[in-house]
């Protein structure tokens, strides 16, 4: 059986009211891998020698390999539903509207990285029901470096659509 507590986390939701310009998160780290690298170069199939030749790659601006931008991307998506607000939200979030992103500085194998997630706007939505946050995100190096720079749009459920 479950203590109370537990069970009141297990049907707790966070909706478009609750989430405010202003609020702020901040996710836990993760190092970036050559595992991540070469995983990532499989799927996606871009193989780019800045990413998988080290001799290539050594005679760039960047003097090493550097992760793909997009594999940053994901590392950040990922860091963010780890938050435990996401976990409340996720019941009411309908999709991705948008998302805007500025690569700032390269990412290296063995550089640890977290997200800084804030909240910047509101919309109320076109549809019934439903309303659009606005989350700027950062994913910032161990040097305390903002690497890349996004916005996500999201569209999430209302708990009051008519209020």
């Amino acid at each position: 059986m479950s203590p109370e507590w537990l069970k009141s986390l297990e049907t707790a939701s966070v909706t478009w009211e609750d989430l405010n310009p202003g609020d702020r998160f901040v996710t836990a780290g993760r190092t970036v891998t050559e595992a991540d690298i070469v995983n990532f170069a499989g799927l996606s199939a871009d193989y780019n020698q800045l990413h998988t030749d080290a001799e290539f790659a050594a005679q760039t601006p960047h003097g090493k390999r550097i992760a793909h931008g997009l594999l940053v991307l994901a590392i950040m998506s990922g860091l963010s539903t780890r938050l435990p607000m996401n976990k409340f939200m996720e019941k009411a979030i309908i999709g991705l509207a948008g998302l805007q992103a500025k690569w700032l500085r390269p990412v290296f194998i063995g550089d640890t990285l977290h997200v800084v997630a804030e909240v910047t706007g509101k919309e109320p939505g076109r549809k019934p029901g439903r309303g659009t946050v606005v989350f700027k995100r950062a994913a910032v190096n161990q040097k305390g470096e903002t690497v890349l720079e996004t916005e996500w749009r999201l569209v999430m459920a209302m708990r009051n659509p008519g209020a």
